[in-house]
């Protein structure tokens, strides 16, 4: 056995192959952190407008018609409804993400 990393007969590889293998693993890493951050963001947003949080925070604590508009059910709803799109559009990156062939 010597120190040899490539087998003979078998060509080193060339600079486009490790372009291409970085390309790869970039768009990997890509679909990864945009599903991490879709995941966590629809979480986020489904679930804290429904937290004391949400209206008993710092912000808000000076404008009381602000408050009440942000306490509302509508607008309580309408975020939980853009955290379940962004759960499911996180989770439809995941599943349908495939590689081309090159």
């Amino acid at each position: 056995m010597s120190g040899d990393p490539f087998p003979a007969g078998s060509p080193p590889e060339t600079k486009t192959r490790k372009k291409q293998r970085l390309h790869i693993w970039l768009w990997r890493l890509r679909a990864l952190l945009l599903v991490t951050l879709c995941a966590t963001f629809g979480v986020l947003l489904l679930i804290l407008p429904w937290t004391p949080k949400w209206t008993d925070n710092p912000l808000l604590l000076t404008s009381p018609e602000l408050r009440r508009v942000v306490s509302s059910g509508f607008i309580r709803g309408l975020s939980s409804g853009l955290g379940v799109l962004d759960l499911w559009v996180g989770f439809w990156e995941a599943i349908h993400y495939h590689e081309s062939p090159r």
